[in-house]
């Protein structure tokens, strides 16, 4: 049919009608990873190493650094959530990706060098936004109730951000211990789940590529009773009197973990070093839940912990950062080096932050020696996901086998 025209506006479209979905597709969309990435490998380099050696007096360091409290706060909220925000968050408006990142960045600025109300009440608001940006459209997405999972986690985990900023604020450093402690079970909750969506779909495209197959995938059966024991882990950990409870949850979270992990059989994964990397990882996470069911409250209780905080959380994290990185431009991980170093330097770092906790007069020495490790870790991945950033995409190639790669999410 031929346009008609008018003497007045001809051609012109008519408002509201073709012209919307044009300019919503014009419109600046920025993926968050690409600010979250490397703003948090960049502050786990410099800020968590700097409050180890400000806690030792080895080197001068802000009030808020200094204590155990504060630098559970910036390992937690600091570090890790930014991760959780630059892999969940899906692409949106360049003004709001902007805004979130200018939240996160802003309570760490603040945290840092004006702590008190100020510095919290940003990092609340974060945590906040973080939930409201994220859990919503996972539970629209998750079409089972065992992938509904992932959002209640990441709901619990902002919520529980919040509780430690505000604790924080009644306390300052003298905040209860109860409630990081819990934050590192929903972060081992998170790694849990992630594991079995993250490195299960790659090792079993792997093993198709291979002419083999691999059965025992997401197991949901031990999935699901993983998440049923750290949710009871982490109740038992802010419940006075429950500590016998909490060490049979982690417990058997943890040999459940490990059972999981060994039915994977990532060793029989050929070329595939970035699949070790990330099963070093989760080996980390059934080490760390299984010492925290062998140790009292106490220094050997916190050297369990970092297995999870510093084994698990930093192998995890720097893998899954670069892996994803990596895949966006597509690029292969599996012919990165970096993954691997790092992965080393992380594994270096935890086994000498848990000797120091039995060490005696030698512990500086571990500690300065650990920290040095871990910077070196995450600067190395920072250098990894600022190259994967510039790097023009290779043209895309044609899937051998229709199975989700390393770093995709099943929500």
């Amino acid at each position: 049919m031929p346009r008609q025209l008018s003497d007045r506006g001809a051609d012109r479209p008519v408002a509201g009608r073709a012209e919307a979905p044009e300019t919503a597709r014009r419109r600046p969309r920025l993926a968050p990873h690409a600010l979250f990435f490397p703003a948090a490998a960049l502050y786990a380099s410099v800020a968590l190493p700097w409050s180890v050696l400000a806690m030792i007096h080895v080197v001068p360091g802000p009030a808020s650094l200094a204590t155990p409290a504060g630098h559970a706060h910036e390992m937690l909220l600091g570090y890790a959530l930014a991760v959780v925000a630059g892999h969940q968050l899906p692409p949106m408006p360049r003004a709001r990706a902007t805004a979130l990142f200018g939240l996160w960045a802003g309570a760490r600025l603040a945290f840092v060098a004006l702590p008190g109300g100020a510095a919290l009440a940003l990092d609340g608001a974060f945590a906040l936004a973080l939930a409201w940006h994220v859990a919503p459209r996972l539970f629209r997405a998750a079409k089972k109730l065992r992938n509904q999972g992932l959002p209640a986690i990441l709901t619990a985990l902002c919520a529980g951000a919040i509780a430690f900023d505000a604790a924080m604020f009644v306390s300052g450093a003298a905040a209860p211990q109860a409630i990081p402690g819990a934050l590192v079970l929903l972060l081992a909750a998170l790694m849990l789940f992630m594991g079995g969506r993250i490195i299960a779909p790659a090792a079993a495209g792997q093993f198709y590529r291979q002419g083999e197959s691999l059965v025992a995938r997401v197991q949901p059966r031990i999935e699901g009773l993983l998440l049923v024991l750290m949710a009871g882990a982490v109740v038992f950990a802010v419940l006075p009197g429950s500590e016998s409870f909490l060490r049979i949850a982690c417990g058997v979270a943890g040999a459940l973990a490990l059972v999981r992990l060994l039915r994977w059989r990532l060793w029989g994964c050929e070329g595939r070093p970035d699949l070790l990397c990330l099963g070093a990882g989760y080996a980390w996470l059934a080490l760390g839940l299984l010492a925290v069911a062998a140790s009292a409250p106490g220094s050997a209780r916190t050297a369990a912990m970092h297995l999870v905080t510093i084994g698990a959380l930093g192998t995890l994290t720097s893998s899954v950062m670069a892996n994803t990185l990596l895949q966006k431009a597509r690029r292969s991980p599996a012919g990165e080096t970096i993954p691997v170093l790092a992965t080393a330097l992380v594994g270096a770092a935890t086994a000498l932050r848990v000797a120091a906790a039995f060490a005696g007069e030698h512990a500086p020495i571990a500690l300065v020696a650990a920290a040095a490790c871990w910077s070196a870790a995450f600067v190395a991945t920072f250098r990894l996901i600022r190259r994967s950033l510039r790097a023009p995409a290779a043209p895309a190639r044609t899937p051998r086998a229709p199975l989700r790669e390393a770093g995709s999410i099943i929500p």
